[in-house]
Order: structure tokens, then sequence, then C-alpha cells
């Protein structure tokens, strides 16, 4: 009798394309993937661990599966398995908690496992995690997150990522069009290019890997992200590129002048800022000060006045003061951009940050977070404004949520509308 396997995903996106492909690794082996929140004889987390709330959110649901599926397999996997095994071992109903070295060998390992058995940890130091094995979402919604890079070498003083990825390293250009031309004739229109710094594009070589799939061991390819991106808008089939995320360091005047002109990438930006201070951008040991990170909206604003752009922020960091925070609400009030992540900071363990001072209380943390949320409403709000009565074109998903159906346009501005199924999946020109 065929086993059942139910997957959910715990923080970005590139931990979305990974969630998928190891469902599909478990279809391939035999295993019928069922929706999580239906009985299944195996559950499989993909944890993140950049904030204290994903720790907590991981112990809930292994709990809920208790009460569900007391007999179940629970397996859990990602940055929080690999930072904290132990912890993760403790928790009660867990099975088998697999490194970032042994996530994707699963299947293997649910051979080796049963439910009566003492909790199985495969985990590993970090440094040999030199390992990149490419994957990507698919038949799963209209935008595929497609993972061309993974691991960082920076070392921002609040970030546990670099302990629990490993090195940066990524695929190469070669695969990814190979992949690209896979999605695509999957019919989807949309590609998100995710990695944990995607700027940082172009550490690999190719190599065999154990479980027989193609890997990707780091040394340095020559090729880069500007080059990756050139490469995609060369080839048909695709019809929208997004970037998901990339530093600002990074975010070199090329790739912006080549997006403002480009056929399939869209006016969409994310780009880090975290802090505008340069004293707690210094502390954080981010490697721009907030000068360049306005130059560079400024230009892309230049290029492309229609343009999103989205800015992630940390709030409550070690040291910042109010006049610190002070700072950074005037500089994003001065920035022409359209949306905040805001993240509350949170102590993460073996990290710089740590050892800094004063310590923000948390109610402090907090009010700052709700500041920086209602900002980012009202930058939302005038982005939106700012486009009413022009036509654009807008990408629907393939969802049917309650009657309505939502869709973006090329610079990001969500549409909410009564479902059409005829819409699925379709770019169609929309009057904003």
């Amino acid at each position: 009798m065929q086993k059942t396997v139910a997957l959910h995903t715990l923080g970005c996106k590139l931990n979305f394309s990974e969630t998928t492909a190891l469902g599909r690794m478990l279809e391939n082996d035999g295993f019928i993937k069922k929706q999580f929140d239906e009985v299944a004889d195996v559950y499989v987390i993909n944890t993140c661990s950049v904030t204290d709330n994903a720790d907590k959110e991981c112990r809930q649901i292994v709990r809920k599966i208790q009460r569900k599926a007391p007999e179940a397999l629970v397996v859990i996997t990602g940055c929080y398995a690999q930072l904290k095994p132990a912890e993760i071992a403790a928790i009660p109903g867990v099975d088998l908690v697999l490194g970032a070295a042994e996530k994707f060998n699963i299947a293997q390992h649910l051979k080796e496992v049963s439910k009566n058995d003492p909790t199985k940890i495969c985990s590993c130091d970090v440094e040999d995690v030199n390992i990149f094995v490419p994957s990507h979402s698919i038949n799963e919604r209209t935008r595929i997150f497609l993972k061309v890079q993974d691991g960082c070498d920076y070392n921002c003083s609040f970030c546990t990522i670099p302990m629990a990825r490993g090195k940066s390293r990524s695929n190469e250009i070669e695969n990814i069009i190979t992949d690209v031309k896979t999605i695509a004739a999957g019919g989807a229109k949309e590609i998100v290019l995710t990695g944990i710094n995607l700027g940082d594009f172009g550490k690999s070589t190719t190599l065999p890997i154990s479980n027989g799939q193609q890997g990707i061991r780091i040394t340095k390819s020559g090729e880069n992200f500007f080059d990756l991106i050139k490469k995609l808008d060369a080839l048909d089939g695709i019809e929208r590129y997004r970037i998901s995320s990339i530093e600002p360091n990074l975010l070199n005047d090329e790739i912006i002048e080549f997006v403002s002109t480009s056929r399939y990438f869209m006016p969409h930006f994310h780009i880090p800022l975290q802090s505008g201070s340069n004293k707690i951008l210094a502390a954080m040991r981010r490697r721009y000060k907030k000068e360049l990170y306005a130059e560079k909206i400024t230009l892309i604003k230049e290029l492309m006045p229609h343009c999103c752009i989205g800015v992630d922020v940390i709030v409550g960091f070690p040291g910042e003061t109010n006049d610190d925070f002070a700072e950074t609400v005037e500089f994003l009030k001065g920035l022409d951009i359209s949306y905040l992540h805001v993240f509350t900071y949170s102590e993460r363990d073996n990290t710089h940050a740590l050892t800094l001072a004063p310590v923000v209380p948390v109610n402090t943390r907090n009010e700052r977070n709700k500041i920086l949320r209602n900002l980012s409403y009202q930058k939302m709000q005038a982005f939106t404004q700012q486009h009413i009565g022009e036509t654009r074109k807008v990408l629907f998903e393939s969802v049917n949520k309650n009657g309505m159906m939502e869709g973006y346009s090329d610079n990001y501005i969500k549409i909410t509308t009564p479902y059409q199924k005829e819409k699925e999946n379709e770019i169609v020109d929309w009057t904003l």
C-alpha cells in the first residue's frame, strides 16, 4: 500500500521551492501527496529560523499533527533543523531531523525510520554543506519560484543563515536555462529568481552527487548575476521574471539599466535596507551606507518611474536609540519606495549581535514595528494611487478564493476581482 505525505513550508520563497522539490522526490519514490490539513502517513516541515516565531510555529505544528495523526512520522528539515537539531529532536512527536546536507536524501532516510524508534538526527557541520541542489516549485501556482543560488558568505551580525545554509553557491546558467524551458513547457507564465544572496550568483561548478542528482560544488565559475538575467531575457517561453531580493551593494547600475529596457524582467525590485542609520548599519555589519542605498533608489526611479520597490527593515537592533529609529523613519519617508517588510529584531544564538548593548526592550521593538508597518501601508497606498487610471499587464493566479481571484500587475500592484476561469494564468490588460 502506498504511503501518503504532506509537506509544509515556514519562511522564505527559497524554502517554498525546496519544499515542492522534496514533494516531487517523494512522489517519484512512490508516495502520494496530501494536503497538510489532511491525515497522512508522513508530515514534512521545512523550517526557517530567521526569527523566534518560526521556531515557535514549528513546535505548534508538531503538536497539531500529534493530535490529528498520532501514528504519523514527523520529519523536520530546513534552517532550524541545521541550527538546533538536538532541540528539535526533543520535541515530542518528532521522528526524523534532517540537516542541510541530508534533506534531499529524505526518501532514503524514511526507509530507515519507524514511529517507535528513538528520534533520528542526520545533521553535519555547516562547513560540509557545499552542494547546490537545484529546485523549483511547479504545478503549484502561476508564479514559479526557481532557486538559482544558496548560502551566504556575508557575516551580518544578526543573521544565522550562513550557519544554517553554508557558503554561497549557485547553479550554472546552462542548467538554469534547462529548468526554465521545463517550467515554460508546464505552462507557467512567471518565474521568481530566488536565493539567499542572489546578487552573489556565480560560485559553482558541476559534479554528480551521491543520490544521483546533478549537484553543484563550490568554485568560481566566472558567471555572474548580470550574465544570468541577460541569458534569461534572450529566451522565449517565460513572459515574466522577477528578482526576489538583492543586496544594494550587489545591485549594480548595469543590472538596473538592463531591467529598465528588458523584454521580460518586471519593473520590481526588493532591496534589503535593514536600517536608515549608518551607525546601526555598521553594527549590523552591512556592506553599504544609507547614501548608497538612496543612490540605487534614485537611479531606479529615474529609469523606471513606475517601478515597485520593496524594502526589508529590522527594528529594535541592539543599540538602536530613539534618535537612530527616528533617522530610519525619516530616511524611509524620503525614499520613493512602495512597501516595507518589517522585522522585529530577535536574539539568535551564536550571533555577534548578542554581544552588543544596550538591548532594546521588547515593547519598544513592537512599537517601532507598528510605526513602520503603518508607513508601509501609506507608501503602498500612495504608490497604487499614482497608477490609478493606467492600463497595465496583470497576471491572474489560478486560485479561486471564495469566488474571487488575485493577480499582480507588472509593477506588483495587487488586483482582486470576481473569479473568472478564463483569466486563470493569463496576462491581461487591466485598467487600475
